[in-house]
């Protein structure tokens, strides 16, 4: 049976999933076959495996930390919000149906057979788990039911680090007060902290250290710097939603819709050096960028009225109007149409107008596409004429389906090939505005720089764009990261403690 390490935060954002990922790759690095675990993940960033199933992109990061392609085992339960109270579930890849929190939380210990058969799985496949917990252990309400922090540690038997924030303040109060909360068994299994995202001098840090050991009687095996390293994040918490950069060269605005999934869809234009890539929630936000763009979202008919009730739709039909690049992506591509029409219910039912940017017409139906494909850009003219012929991949995962309205004069943006073999025809272009169902689309580097070098043109500058090879520098910063990482801990200790020689 693999050893297995387990990693906990005082809080939500306390960095585990960057922690879990940088073990991965040293344990990866020291030789051993390493995979992720994480029992339950919420969240709206989402990935489609080759067997087109459907799992957290959290673990996708740390799978490909230790250099191992995503399975669903290593997230056999996601929940994507649907709203405030409920989440669609996802276990082992497929979703489940749309419950409400309450619902939830009553049946989710039936899936404990999930989870221990994904993670047994794993477990005879691989020399080390790296498991990640979520939120914090001391939710002392939600404890008896809990099946992904010290519930599923004690189901699997792993020793546990407990992660704190020291750039939030309080470190010290959050780790004692967590610890204290624990009961018995539960603080038997914590055999060490970790103080995460620390700027200055860890020397002074020594006194707090002795002190919280004294207190707790558990050692602190590393203080982890703030680390530069350009890697996927969580979604709702991610500080690149916030970044407010000076205008680049080509200013590209991605509207920050309330239940935005996917951004990582655009992590490869934010690289490309003349880009500046916004996030924007208001009118007074948008200003004049060089592109808009619409993003997936978890709810389109939320959030499209959210588009109309805040002000944005009219200012993007307006901007478009004028000539300016529109690209909608999942959700903002279905947004883009003409109408979108949810007779099944899937997001409440109704059927609401679309932007008209797009003569297309969108259905909801219950059953949810979920495939990883190939394709290849075509019939593009006018502004994006740059991009035809292009090759990209990625993955669709979306419900509903968009046709054309009768007498259109748009196309297909891209012919398609499933891994299955299947064509089909994507997307819709019409001038200045395209939309597709592909995420991913942007991962190649021939992609980004094409999309890039048609922005230039349209300002009367030449093709420029550098090719970012975008696998490879995701690569040097799993190593970047490893490398920060294994000098803030004591690896010795933790190799200890997976082995159960530590003593406390």
């Amino acid at each position: 049976m693999a050893r297995r390490i387990m990693v906990q935060g005082t809080t939500s954002n306390a960095g585990k999933s960057f922690l879990c990922a940088a073990l991965c790759r040293i344990f990866r690095q020291d030789g051993w076959s390493v995979a992720p675990f994480k029992s339950q993940n919420m969240a709206l960033n989402s990935f489609i495996t080759e067997e087109g199933l459907e799992m957290g992109r959290a673990q996708v990061m740390q799978a490909e930390a230790a250099g191992i392609p995503p399975s669903v085992r290593m997230n056999p339960i996601l929940l994507k919000p649907m709203s405030d109270v409920g989440s669609q579930v996802i276990v082992n890849g497929v979703p489940r149906g749309n419950m409400p929190a309450r619902e939830y939380f009553a049946y989710k210990k039936q899936l404990i057979p999930d989870i221990l058969e994904a993670y047994g799985s794993l477990a005879e496949e691989h020399d080390i788990i790296v498991i990640e917990g979520a939120g914090s252990p001391a939710e002392i309400n939600l404890k008896a039911d809990d099946i992904v922090n010290m519930g599923l540690a004690k189901l699997v038997d792993a020793p546990v680090l407990l992660c704190g924030d020291i750039d939030r303040g309080g470190v010290f109060a959050s780790l004692y007060g967590t610890a204290a909360l624990l009961d018995p068994e539960e603080r038997s299994l914590l055999r060490g902290f970790v103080i995460n995202k620390f700027r200055g001098d860890a020397e002074i840090l020594r006194p707090g250290l002795s002190m919280l050991e004294d207190l707790t009687h558990i050692p602190t095996v590393g203080v982890v710097p703030m680390i530069d390293v350009d890697l996927d994040d969580e979604d709702s918490l991610s500080s690149r939603l916030d970044r407010r950069e000076t205008v680049g060269l080509i200013d590209i605005a991605v509207i920050r819709l309330p239940k935005l999934s996917n951004f990582t869809d655009f992590n490869p234009l934010e690289r490309l050096p003349e880009v500046s890539l916004r996030y924007v929630s208001s009118p007074r936000e948008l200003k004049t960028p060089d592109l808009i763009i619409l993003p997936g979202t978890k709810n389109t008919l939320a959030d499209l009225r959210w588009l109309r009730q805040c002000g944005l739709e009219s200012a993007i039909r307006k901007y478009a109007d004028r000539g300016g690049a529109v690209v909608g992506i999942c959700g903002g591509y279905q947004m883009l149409g003409e109408s979108i029409s949810d007779p099944d219910g899937v997001e409440g039912g109704g059927t609401l107008a679309g932007l008209g940017l797009l003569p297309g017409h969108t259905v909801f139906r219950g059953e949810k596409t979920r495939t990883r494909v190939e394709g290849q850009f075509h019939c593009l003219d006018g502004l994006f004429a740059g991009m035809d012929g292009v090759s990209f991949g990625g993955y669709e995962i979306h419900m509903g389906e968009t046709t054309p309205t009768g007498g259109s004069s748009a196309v297909s943006c891209g012919t398609l090939r499933s891994l299955d073999g299947i064509e089909k025809e994507d997307g819709m272009i019409c001038g200045n505005v395209w939309g597709s169902y592909v995420h991913g689309i942007f991962d190649r580097g021939t992609c980004a720089s094409a999309l890039v070098n048609c922005l230039r043109r349209a300002k009367g500058l030449e093709d420029r764009s550098a090719v970012l090879d975008w696998a490879d520098y995701q690569e040097r910063q799993y190593d970047i990261l490893a490398d920060a990482v294994r000098g803030a801990l004591d690896m010795e200790r933790i190799y200890q403690i997976m082995d159960r020689e530590d003593t406390i």
